[in-house]
């Protein structure tokens, strides 16, 4: 699932200010494809949106992706070092 994992990562880097800051891992599981996501704190705000809206669409655009490719993919938000912001999503 490259295509997903470079995908991810042009989105991303369309929404933060620090793109040299993401990285992505994934992991590989009976479930499907899970991608950890960690970026600079200054970011996750972006990343998250108002009310997790951006989240919520990233979330959907893996959902098709995954659907088309007949896999579950998801993604995690990693809290960064020194963030202020409390991940309920």
């Amino acid at each position: 699932m490259e295509t997903a994992k470079k995908f991810l990562q042009f989105l991303l880097e369309t929404i933060v200010d620090n793109p040299k800051a993401i990285v992505i891992n994934t992991k590989n599981d009976e479930m499907g494809i899970l991608f950890s996501i960690h970026v600079a704190p200054e970011d996750m705000g972006r990343i998250i949106g108002k009310q997790g809206r951006t989240a919520s669409a990233i979330r959907e655009l893996l959902n098709v992706m995954g659907y088309k490719a007949r896999a579950h993919l998801a993604f995690k938000l990693e809290e960064p070092e020194g963030s202020q912001y409390r991940i309920q999503l």
